[in-house]
């Protein structure tokens, strides 16, 4: 609030005689002097008396108000004045540029209000020295000019001005999240806000736009946004005060500064990072939080164990790692003669298990090592900071002699034939052996995989036939002799090919072996035979749609021509073929790198495009808006948007755009749709379409009873229609409900919020189980409750419980039973009964749907088929549960009751099991013939 300068001035207006105001100084209740303004001529009629304020400057003012306080006599208590006293006078007002001096014209001035009292004093209060005070408020504005006046009207009361104060409202300067706001004067409409935008304080940026918003009454309302502050700099009462020296802060935020970690340090004030010691460093990759670390010392108690076949290499680990755990090791190899100093390196001769540099475990295996050789290996051990240091590193050195006095080489392999699985390879004896041959071992490995692995087989002879060889792969191949002394070294390494199955073998990634039933017409297929992997599993599949469109493929890619009977063999690898016309799921927790599934399946939009309009609520990780999206070349649409808060961290980043990841790999008029991300600017948004009407559970209870059974029908075949394709893609939403529902304005349901979603195995029998989070009891299956097993059939589950909310217009299920109570009651058969004014045939669907036996529950392609029916023939809903209660004598109209629903299930769900024999002994075989049961 801020007082304008204001004072009165004497105004004189003649009628018959001179009246006028009198300036008079009273005492007050606690005899202490006031200052007022009166006027009582009420014994005259047509009086006409006028005070007049002194030039008041509106200074940044649109709307001011006055305050009045005064005291009024009542008429009735002065006698002899009937009809000229009067309990009012008038307030004018005036805007000017520029003050007139004593210049008066009333006729320039604008009525504000007639002041009326709300207290009247009488002879009696006055001689008691009662003064009853009136307090009265009035705006005036808009105020357009500089300044105005203020004038007050007397037309023959017995009044006393106490007081006047003009003032205007505003918002003060404020310090708010370390933005500071200026003082703002609100807008004349009062129902309309000033948004102001805050100046981060020093030392401090923004995290989100920091706004504030000016109320009429001069109150802040409405903080939006935030200033942390900046690396070097912690937050103390308000402000951002610098680190002191020996405390960092490396990153910006509101979190405080920390002292420096070990063998770091810092001088000055406002650091970001502390520096290391001498001899210590910091890796690249190593966060400012972390302690400066230094190189560890060389390994301990370096041995070898040599046997007939390898040399195996064992240490213990340095006694100084640096205080660091990215610890490893590498071997250097030499090989020296008769002379000491004539060595060479030796690392391309010998190979190293699992491999010489980059060694975690304390250990290493060497092979093709030679017989009568001195080696001398060194190990090194390393850490994240080795590279940093300048001094050189600590080995531990060891020298291994392999002159064992061993048998010769052998011969030259050669290749005498290749299948697509087998090589024969034969070689010639050596020529000089001073001790007979044992047997020979004969090593090989994949070419592509030498470092990882490699095999061995043993024969007599000097040939053999390795099998169990991968078609159309590159092998290396090397043998060695055994006698009584040992064995002798490898002979030079060869390299052989297997053979592939057909011409185009080379193309292909996976290999299906496509056979007829009678042998002599034996066919292989490369490109075009596919592992397959999906609703049959890994099987041999006769007849079928799928062997029907792999052999078309098949004679089209390869121009093959396949016999019409043939019988498909599926290999063991996992290749996923998706079915015709339909789009499969894909996890996007599978990818290495989660950013890759967003740029795979979203798009991405420019900031500019959007427009944000108003908050209209708040998720897990931000704030829910609405807005609208331009488009190039189309219409402007509407849109909601969610908003990633400050202050997330990559993990968190993640989580909030899987959803999306999630979102865009759907395209159906029932599942919500997503429009794309914004990631590569703050905020990181998800914009996906509007939907008017909000939540489904919300929109019914605001509506309740408003809709017709049809209608409600319609919603619940919405639902059960994008339920179906998310099944048909191998997916699984795990939180069907109505709050995760979207209407729009055409009343169009869509099924949104894919937070807990996971995706299916191709195997439709399959469940997913997770071995935490929370799960929504009320709506969940047994199954997925007890063992945490979901599946479309749980979906399904989820899916009747949504038809009870709907035809309860937004009930909660369960009402006020606890969570452990609605499980135990399930577990003993209680199933929810239909809501007022629900038709039979959606009951007994709900309650297919909450069959215990999960294989029983119906698919969704059948919910659909029989919603569709239900729509179709609108009559079959007419009847309602609450009629049924009591079967009436006569037949009447046939019910419709689903399909799928028997006899025996009805009983079941009523809780008349025991009664199936009697039923079925009696003839009553279907629901229709029970329908028409009479009393007897």
């Amino acid at each position: 609030m801020v007082l304008l300068a204001l004072s009165l001035t004497l105004i004189q207006r003649r009628t018959s005689e001179q009246l006028n105001w009198d300036a008079i100084t009273e005492m007050d209740e606690h005899n202490r002097p006031i200052h007022t303004f009166q006027v009582c001529n009420v014994m005259e009629p047509n009086q006409n008396n006028w005070l007049r304020s002194n030039w008041i400057s509106r200074q940044a003012a649109q709307k001011v108000y006055v305050e009045l306080r005064f005291t009024l006599r009542d008429c009735n208590s002065i006698p002899w004045v009937s009809g000229t006293c009067k309990e009012t006078f008038n307030l004018f007002y005036h805007e000017t540029d520029e003050a007139h001096g004593v210049k008066f014209r009333p006729a320039q001035y604008t009525k504000i209000d007639t002041i009326a009292a709300d207290e009247s004093f009488t002879q009696m209060d006055l001689g008691d020295r009662i003064l009853k005070l009136n307090t009265e408020v009035r705006e005036v504005g808009p105020i357009n000019r500089k300044g105005f006046y203020l004038a007050f009207q007397d037309i023959g009361a017995c009044i006393a001005l106490v007081s006047v104060r003009v003032y205007y409202k505003k918002c003060p300067f404020t310090l708010r999240n370390l933005a500071s706001f200026p003082d703002t004067v609100p807008r004349v409409d009062s129902s309309s806000l000033v948004e102001v935008r805050g100046a981060c304080v020093d030392h401090a940026e923004e995290r989100d736009t920091p706004k504030l918003f000016c109320g009429a009454d001069g109150d802040w309302l409405v903080p939006l946004g935030r200033c942390v502050c900046s690396v070097g700099y912690e937050e103390i009462d308000g402000s951002c005060v610098a680190c002191r020296p020996g405390f960092y802060k490396a990153y910006a935020g509101n979190i405080k500064c920390s002292k420096c970690p070990p063998h770091s340090f810092s001088y000055g004030e406002a650091s970001a990072i502390c520096r290391c010691e001498k001899g210590f460093f910091r890796a690249e990759k190593d966060p400012p939080t972390m302690a400066c670390t230094r190189p560890p010392s060389r390994p301990r108690n370096l041995m070898f164990n040599l046997n007939d076949t390898c040399l195996l290499l064992e240490w213990s680990p340095p006694s100084d790692t640096g205080g660091r755990r990215d610890l490893t090791y590498n071997v250097q190899c030499k090989r020296c003669g008769p002379e000491p100093d004539r060595c060479q390196q030796c690392e391309d001769e010998l190979r190293f298990l699992p491999g010489p540099l980059g060694l975690t475990n304390a250990t290493v295996t060497v092979v093709d090592f030679s017989a009568h050789a001195n080696y001398t290996f060194e190990i090194e051990s390393l850490n994240g900071v080795s590279d940093m240091s300048s001094f050189p590193r600590p080995v531990a050195i060891i020298t291994v002699s392999t002159d064992q006095g061993g048998p010769s080489l052998v011969g030259a392999l050669k290749k005498d034939w290749a299948s697509p699985n087998s090589i024969a390879l034969s070689w010639q004896q050596p020529e000089q052996t001073t001790l007979p041959i044992i047997d020979y071992e004969v090593k090989y490995y994949e070419k592509e995989h030498e470092l990882l692995s490699y095999s061995s087989t043993r024969t007599k002879a000097p040939s053999v036939i390795v099998s169990g060889l991968k078609p159309a792969t590159w092998y290396v191949f090397s043998v060695r002799t055994r006698t009584a002394a040992g064995y002798s070294s490898y002979s030079p390494k060869y390299e052989y090919e297997t053979t592939g199955d057909c011409k185009y073998l080379r193309q292909s990634k996976v290999l299906v072996c496509c056979t007829a039933v009678r042998p002599k017409y034996r066919v292989f297929f490369g490109w075009c035979c596919l592992c397959f992997k999906g609703r049959y599993g890994n099987h041999i599949i006769h007849s079928s749609y799928w062997l029907d469109y792999l052999v078309s493929l098949c004679r089209y890619q390869c121009s093959v021509e396949a016999p019409k009977d043939v019988r498909v063999k599926f290999c063991s690898h996992n290749v996923h073929i998706p079915y015709p016309g339909i789009k499969t799921y894909v996890d996007p927790d599978t990818y290495e790198d989660p950013t890759q599934a967003v740029h795979e399946f979203t798009k991405e939009i420019d900031p500019s495009r959007i427009r944000i309009e108003r908050v209209i609520g708040a998720g897990e990780f931000g704030e829910v808006c609405s807005g609208r999206l331009r488009t190039p070349g189309k219409k402007e649409i509407a849109v909601a948007i969610k908003t990633l808060k400050g202050g997330y961290v990559e993990r968190q980043r993640w989580d909030f755009l899987r959803e999306a990841s999630i979102m865009g790999q759907f395209d159906h008029p029932n599942i919500i749709r997503l429009e794309g991300v914004v990631t590569k600017s703050r905020p990181v948004m998800i914009v996906v379409e509007y939907m008017e009407n909000g939540s489904l559970d919300s929109f019914l209870r605001q509506h309740d009873g408003h809709f017709t059974v049809i209608q409600l029908v319609g919603m619940l075949r919405g639902i059960a229609s994008g339920m179906k394709y998310l099944s048909d893609m191998g997916y699984v939403h795990r939180d069907l409900a109505a709050r995760n529902i979207l209407v729009n304005s055409n009343l169009v349901c869509k099924v949104s919020d894919f937070g807990l979603s996971r995706v299916l195995e191709d195997d439709p029998e399959a469940a997913y189980t997770t071995t935490g989070g929370k799960i929504p009891i009320r709506w969940t299956a047994p199954e997925a409750i007890s063992y945490r097993k979901f599946s479309s059939a749980s979906d399904a589950w989820s899916y009747g419980i949504v038809m009870w909310e709907v035809m309860s217009y937004g009930e909660r299920p369960y009402w006020e039973m606890s969570n452990q109570d609605v499980i135990l009651s399930i577990e003993e058969g209680y199933r929810l009964p239909a809501p007022m004014g629900c038709p039979v045939a959606l009951h007994q669907l709900m309650l297919h749907c909450w069959q215990k036996e999960r294989n029983h529950r119906p698919k969704f392609t059948d919910i659909v088929s029989f919603l569709d029916k239900l729509i179709r023939n609108p009559s079959s809903l007419l009847p309602l549960v609450e009629d049924i209660q009591s079967l009436p004598e006569s037949p009447g109209e046939e019910m419709d009751y689903p399909m799928f629903i028997s006899v025996g299930d009805w009983l079941d769900s009523i809780k008349m099991s025991q009664y199936k024999s009697n039923f079925m002994a009696a003839g009553y075989n279907t629901l229709d013939s029970v329908a028409r049961m009479s009393i007897e």
